[in-house]
């Protein structure tokens, strides 16, 4: 199994979605994988003491019943807290157990997380199944380093802002300088639509991207208009925290492959 094997677009549950569940819990992951979504959307963090938890948050504070810094407390504590008073934070592990044939896009959320994250998917075979992002092209970077070619990388902000730039030279698509294979150590763009002021997704970045064999999902997108008109641009993968709608607005195009 590998992480971009498959039919486009992909359809992605940002954090399970939130429909059902609250974000990254099991209820949510499992409510999304029983829609027939194949790939899960997490972040991660370590704890104190060396675990590796499904959280987005650096602190416990606005989704759960306790507080204080993930990283500063010991897994016996973070085990403790309560997303919305009722679901347990999984640990990463639990997440590979629990959907042992999903495949997950993990953002990883902090610098000492890289050696933890890699040795995890090493110790469960998750190698190929997972692509691992972040806003830090460094920890990308060390990520790699670790992993070796075997796992599957977004790009990271500097790459991205490469990618953006090279997309607004807006040349003609026979322009061999742009259309050429080039190496990259990612293998697909993650972005968001626009940043501040800054358009990002654009026809042109998804057709520069293509040339090359980098696959372009977007995040993250819950309205069926906006849905409809990243698809029309030909994007490889829409991440959503509203799988049942994605999945509709899917269905109706023919393009639910899932």
């Amino acid at each position: 199994m590998a992480f971009l094997d498959g039919t486009r677009p992909i359809a992605i549950a940002h954090r399970g979605g939130t429909e059902i569940a609250p974000e990254n819990t099991i209820a949510a992951f499992r409510s999304a994988w029983e829609l027939g979504f194949n790939y899960l959307e997490t972040d991660v963090h370590l704890t104190a003491d060396g675990t590796l938890v499904a959280f987005h948050d650096d602190q416990l504070d606005r989704v759960t019943d306790h507080t204080g810094s993930i990283a500063s407390l010991p897994w016996a504590e973070v085990s403790g807290a309560r997303i919305h008073g009722v679901h347990a934070i999984p640990t990463l592990e639990e997440l590979l157990e629990e959907f042992p044939d999903a495949r997950f896009n993990i953002d990883a959320k902090h610098d000492d997380a890289a050696v933890a994250l890699v040795w995890t998917l090493r110790r469960h075979g998750a190698l190929g199944r997972v692509c691992v992002g972040g806003f830090s092209d460094q920890r990308l970077g060390r990520i790699r380093a670790l992993a070796g070619p075997g796992l599957c990388t977004s790009a990271g902000p500097r790459e991205i802002a490469r990618e953006v730039a090279r997309a607004r030279l807006r040349r003609s698509p026979n322009d061999r300088s742009l259309s050429r294979p080039v190496a990259t150590p990612y293998r697909c763009l993650q972005v968001p639509v626009r940043h501040r002021q800054l358009e990002i997704l654009t026809p042109e970045l998804v057709h520069q991207a293509h040339l090359r064999g980098i696959d372009v999902h977007v995040w993250t997108i819950d309205e069926p208009l906006e849905m409809n008109r990243v698809l029309d641009m030909g994007v490889d993968g829409v991440m959503t925290d509203h799988p049942t709608v994605l999945r509709t607005v899917l269905r109706r195009r023919g393009e639910w492959t899932n």
